[in-house]
């Protein structure tokens, strides 16, 4: 289904390795980019590869989860990681390896948003 160009408004958040919605083969590239973000078991299930927007929610609710994971880590870190016998630049390095991970996990959310709602808006 071709949608026109004006329906979704590509933003900073938009993955580079999607087309733009209503461009040739966009869903497909949308399906790609998001097939990246899940466990590959997920990625081969029928339904998911039928339906991009129940892949797009699955993956949602993937990245989700891992800044939560990152952000349990970050919050823990320093009291953990002492324990774990590691040298204090190691712990500030790890801290700060958390800290962009959840910055870049948050960019990653809001992109898996907007194909979301772009693949709804083609499935109209």
């Amino acid at each position: 289904m071709i949608m026109p160009l004006t329906t979704t408004r590509l933003g900073p958040d938009w993955p580079c390795q999607v087309k733009t919605p209503g461009s040739y083969d966009w869903e497909r590239s949308a399906a790609k980019w998001l097939r990246e973000l899940v466990p590959a078991r997920y990625a081969g299930y029928p339904a998911f590869i039928r339906h991009p927007v129940l892949l797009a929610r699955h993956a949602q609710i993937q990245v989700e989860h891992e800044i939560r994971v990152a952000r349990t880590a970050l919050q823990t870190a320093r009291a953990d990681l002492p324990r774990a016998g590691l040298h204090e630049t190691v712990i500030e390095h790890t801290i700060k390896l958390y800290a962009a991970e959840i910055a870049q996990l948050q960019h990653i959310a809001r992109s898996v948003r907007a194909v979301a709602l772009a693949l709804a808006e083609s499935g109209r």
